[in-house]
């Protein structure tokens, strides 16, 4: 999580990722990813605010699937957590989990505010439709 609250004050830049100079929610996820893992395994093509939300499709997730390690079992900090906004809406939204139990919160990017750290309150956490490890982190290690 030190990687993470590290880029807590980064403005919001759409398709940035760079800490201090501006990053979205994907960014910070990038960010991270580079910190913990090293290069990022891919080159990401530019992307809309929308993701793909006209077309509905669910390319986030399915990217998230392709480098990250989907976790099932109790959130633990650390875990990137995908939303949905709304119901019916593909997922569009990343986070990472800095907290887990009853005083959950987590690190994400958005519009307006930039990078902060939020309260995983019952409105954010109903809208979060999968959760994932980083390939090198402890919980793929430990088998979680």
């Amino acid at each position: 999580m030190a990687s993470a609250r590290g880029w807590i004050g980064t403005p919001y830049r759409h398709q940035a990722a760079t800490r201090g100079a501006g990053a979205d929610c994907l960014g910070l996820v990038r960010g991270v990813w580079r910190e913990l893992c090293g290069a990022e395994p891919v080159t990401v093509p530019a992307y809309t605010m929308d993701w793909s939300e006209p077309q509905g499709e669910e390319r986030l997730w399915a990217a998230a699937r392709c480098h990250l390690i989907e976790v099932c079992g109790p959130p633990v900090a650390g875990d990137v957590l995908l939303f949905r906004m709304r119901a019916g809406a593909v997922a569009k939204h990343l986070g990472i989990l800095a907290e887990a139990g009853s005083a959950a919160s987590f690190v994400h990017a958005y519009a307006g505010r930039g990078v902060v750290e939020s309260p995983l309150s019952a409105p954010w956490a109903r809208r979060v439709v999968a959760r994932f490890a980083f390939p090198k982190g402890d919980r793929v290690r430990e088998g979680r």
